[in-house]
């Protein structure tokens, strides 16, 4: 079926006592901002719709306690009966897809429809629009590309994504990631895609009918393998649905577009939209838009405004991506699409908590941050502006040398932060990195350093000596006890240094200190539960050489 304008389904208004409408189940994949989340549950239902909530796992308790007591008296908000901890990437997004769509189906028996949205999405035309339009149609909506003859896929893994089993995650585990890819690869361990399904790829957020749905359960119910195989795929969001909903709806019955806008920039990342994209997002052919500033109050204003409104003409134009193309192309300065990341004063943003570990060990930083990434899912980049070597994606050529990376340093972890799509990522730095952490720390971002305190021996002394080029295989002793004690004291300067900024939020854990005397600063450092830093500071080879 030919795509079909928005537009073209202006209609007057009916009332539901005279014309059965849509009734939407929205599937809210959400993991944090409670008050946010209220607020856009209560928007959704006030408009005769039903919402499905699944909260991240990971999430705090508390937060999570106080959005159900905040909800608890709506009868058209229900909660994911099976809470999962996600993970970008993995198979855990769409369990939580799942779990809040089988909630949503099995509760709200009168909805025509699910569609599914994220915390930081907003509609961009009003209620009664969007009723109208889905009223129109008997389509599932939703992107279905090839995933082997499509060019969905501009950059990174694309066959490798499925004939490869990926156990651990790119994002917080990147050389265990990497290393069993290379393996399956030396070992020639490729895997076979399910015979009898041809592969689809396209946008995670999609609106799907009822009766989709209901094969789409009945399907991977009777068909266990299928779920298995998609359990071990890389990015499953972007194919699982995608790929059933073609194997299992016939084609006239699916138009191949997202109902959401959403853009990428020339490097692959998301475009945030703020308070100046309010007339360009009405304007668009979508329904609803992502992904939308924390600090865009007076954009999300002025949607939900429009959202409750009735007989509003929307005049679509849908030359959202041209223009946007055309003004960053031309290096425009301001804030409508965002500096250009090269822009002297870029930012990493205000709602974002940037997380620095400094230690002079880097092997005792890298346990750590291995850790803490299978513990928190937390994004952990090892010393990004130390080693060449480190793992990274690719971020359009601002990756390629350290010297783009510190050069480009703020625009460099604003283009992680986006790559990842989180508000809470780790870095490792060397305590000579000093003018890197007075940056940091004066950006709009929210900053913490954690230092790891360690105990030198002349044995490590020694090893380090070599690494660094100030001593060799061929080196006396003699020579080494006169080089040891100026090499310590310049390591207690670099510390000393550090400490006497008197930087805000700076924590510090000890090689000599017991795990639970540790696990208090872990705790407020990371933003978790005293328990959890226990359970990562009772690592037992954190500190071995």
């Amino acid at each position: 079926m030919g795509r079909l304008p928005l537009q073209v389904v202006q209609i007057k208004k009916q009332a539901r006592t005279d014309t059965k409408m849509a009734t939407i189940a929205f599937i809210l994949l959400c993991h944090k901002d409670q008050e946010a989340i209220t607020a856009q549950a209560e928007r959704l239902t006030a408009a005769g719709d039903k919402v499905s909530i699944h909260f991240d796992a990971r999430a705090p308790h508390s937060e999570y306690d106080a959005l159900h007591r905040s909800l608890e008296g709506n009868p058209n908000v229900a909660f994911a009966k099976n809470r999962v901890k996600c993970g970008w990437g993995e198979w855990s997004l769409v369990a939580a897809t799942l779990s809040a769509v089988r909630t949503a189906y099995e509760t709200f028996p009168e909805a025509t429809h699910f569609y599914l949205l994220s915390g930081d999405c907003m509609p961009i035309k009003s209620a009664e629009y969007i009723h109208n339009y889905l009223d129109n149609r008997t389509v599932d909506i939703i992107e279905s590309f090839d995933f082997f003859e499509s060019d969905w896929i501009k950059t990174g893994f694309r066959d490798e994504r499925l004939i490869y089993r990926h156990i651990f995650n790119e994002r917080t585990q990147p050389k265990r990631y990497y290393a069993t890819i290379r393996l399956q690869q030396t070992l020639g361990l490729k895997r076979a895609v399910p015979s009898d399904l041809r592969m689809m790829i396209g946008s995670q957020w999609w609106c799907l009918r009822r009766q989709s749905i209901d094969k789409i359960l009945q399907f991977i119910d009777q068909r266990k393998g299928v779920e298995r195989f998609f359990r071990t795929t890389w990015i499953p969001d972007e194919t699982f649905f995608q790929t059933l909903v073609r194997h299992l709806v016939p084609e006239v019955e699916i138009d191949c577009r997202t109902p959401t806008f959403l853009m990428f920039s020339d490097y692959g990342m998301p475009v945030t939209f703020y308070n100046d994209h309010f007339d360009l997002l009405l304007a668009q052919d979508y329904l609803f838009a992502r992904k939308i500033s924390a600090e865009a109050d007076e954009l999300k204003s002025k949607l939900g405004a429009v959202y409750a409104e009735t007989d509003r003409p929307f005049s679509i134009s849908d030359e959202g991506r041209r223009l946007h193309g055309f003004l960053t192309g031309r290096g425009r300065i301001g804030q409508r699409f965002a500096p250009r990341f090269w822009e002297k004063d870029a930012t990493i943003g205000r709602e974002r908590t940037l997380m620095l570990v400094t230690c002079k060990k880097w092997h005792v930083a890298k346990r750590l941050l291995d850790r803490v990434g299978v513990a928190t899912n937390v994004p952990a980049i090892e010393f990004l502006f130390d080693e060449e070597a480190t793992p990274l994606p690719d971020l359009g050529g601002i990756e390629k040398t350290l010297e783009k990376r510190s050069r480009h340093r703020r625009a460099m972890v604003r283009l992680l932060f986006d790559y990842y799509e989180t508000d809470r990522m780790i870095l490792c730095l060397d305590p000579s990195r000093l003018h890197l952490l007075r940056d940091f720390f004066s950006d709009r971002c929210e900053t913490r350093l954690l230092e790891i305190d360690c105990h030198y021996s002349d044995d490590y002394l020694q090893g380090h000596a070599r690494r660094v080029g100030l001593a060799s295989d061929t080196t006396t002793d003699t020579n080494f006890a006169a080089l040891l004690p100026s090499l310590r004291n310049d390591l207690t300067r670099e510390i000393e240094a550090i400490r006497d900024e008197k930087f805000p939020e700076f924590y510090r854990i000890r090689e000599n200190a017991a795990p639970e005397e540790n696990a208090s600063p872990l705790a407020n450092f990371l933003g978790i539960e005293h328990e959890k830093a226990l359970d990562i500071a009772r690592t037992d080879y954190l500190f071995a050489d």
